[in-house]
């Protein structure tokens, strides 16, 4: 058993925050923090992913088509789906992905354009 602490106030203006919070033999858990007005480039995961907005409201591009989520929303895509994501306000996101998958892989989403 493990038990973890979310710093849920790790927002930066210039830059979309991330915090491995907790892996399991099964999956890894993050916490993404983005600031209202932040975009995470299209990207797409080699494995199915979950997206569980704890706070906020997003616009969740999913294969060209714009989703909007607002707080306790969640949603699963399946491998190789591009998707992107921008903060219509500051927003806290729990992403799950497959233990195979890498955090390298997130970070780089993330770097400024």
């Amino acid at each position: 058993m493990l038990i973890k602490s979310i710093d849920i106030n790790n927002f930066n203006d210039e830059k979309v925050q991330t915090q491995v919070v907790l892996e399991s033999t099964f999956t890894k858990e993050i916490i993404i923090s983005i600031s209202q007005g932040q975009l995470m480039k299209e990207h797409k995961s080699p494995y199915p992913i979950i997206i569980h907005l704890l706070e906020g409201v997003i616009e969740l591009g999913v294969e060209s088509v714009k989703y909007q989520m607002k707080k306790n929303d969640i949603v699963t895509l399946e491998g190789n789906v591009p998707h992107d994501l921008f903060a219509n306000e500051k927003a806290l996101i729990r992403l799950t992905l497959s233990k195979q998958d890498i955090i390298e892989r997130v970070k780089f989403v993330i770097e400024p354009l």
